[in-house]
């Protein structure tokens, strides 16, 4: 299921960026999909007992589904204007990101593995976004790209823990069906809030969200298999993955350039976010 999780998650990347390539709205996409979804999750929906499942799956569901609205809605606003090899590795600061939130609000001081983790973490980095004509600097912020792609890790990040909790008091099934109808909601309101033209897809269109449908759908389902398995934290290092595949959909789909260099850099930071996460 991981390596179903990996792939799926990679590949519609692919579409996602395709789609912003020829001008339709990141949040529209990300609305056509948890449509899509929802409707085909109906038949199992209708077995759920949805009364019984009590208060507090509803509250981790609708939680869930706001942040997870957010970091795709982020996530496909990077992808519209970044590059595909560089935004899959920036993934492994997540792991940087939730540490550092340990340290203030946990009072968690990192150990020596924590510190050489991100040692690896920065110094793979430097090999990704030395590709880039900012280099490895401060200078990358005031990139739109890499800032979408920040919040979109943290909120997604934030979203795992939710979808978790609706595992562990409901089921893999139930927890997917809520997580596509509450993100429904939530992105329909930022396509009601941002989106005042929609774009009506045309053939070619279609069956890329389509695709980007079932490879959701997949990818969703594989991950919340994986969390009802083993701790967030393993998933989530194991995830990291998906950068490597992001570098190689990069350089085959749109002619990303320096794919030796981003790859090696991932490999690093792919090592230090599994230390941090594991260790």
């Amino acid at each position: 299921m991981v390596a179903v999780r990996i792939i799926s998650n990679s590949l519609s990347n692919v579409y996602q960026k395709q789609l912003t390539s020829v001008g339709y709205n990141p949040s529209f996409i990300n609305l056509v999909m948890y449509f899509g979804i929802t409707v085909l999750l109906l038949p199992w929906a209708i077995k759920v007992p949805f009364i019984s499942l009590g208060l507090g799956v509803y509250l981790f569901a609708i939680c869930g589904g706001m942040f997870g609205a957010l970091g795709n809605f982020y996530l496909v606003k990077a992808l519209e204007k970044g590059e595909l090899s560089v935004l899959g590795p920036i993934n492994a600061y997540k792991s940087v990101v939730a540490m550092i939130i340990g340290i203030f609000m946990l009072k968690e001081i990192p150990s020596i593995y924590g510190i050489f983790a991100i040692f690896l973490i920065i110094t793979g980095s430097y090999f990704v976004f030395d590709t880039q004509e900012e280099g490895f600097s401060f200078r990358l912020l005031k990139r739109a790209d890499i800032r979408y792609r920040i919040y979109a890790l943290i909120f997604t990040g934030i979203e795992a823990v939710f979808i978790k909790e609706v595992i562990i008091r409901s089921d893999v099934m139930t927890s997917l069906i809520l997580w596509s109808f509450f993100g429904m909601v939530f992105t329909g309101l930022i396509v009601f809030c941002t989106d005042k033209k929609i774009r009506t897809p045309n053939k070619s269109a279609l069956k890329k969200f389509v695709m980007i449908i079932l490879l959701m759908g997949l990818m969703q389902y594989s991950t919340n298999f994986v969390f009802s398995h083993i701790q967030v934290s393993y998933g989530l290092a194991l995830f990291q993955l998906s950068a490597l595949l992001s570098v190689i959909f990069g350089w085959k789909y749109f002619n990303e350039t320096h794919i030796l260099k981003k790859f090696f850099g991932s490999l690093i930071m792919i090592a230090g976010a599994v230390i941090l996460i594991l260790l």
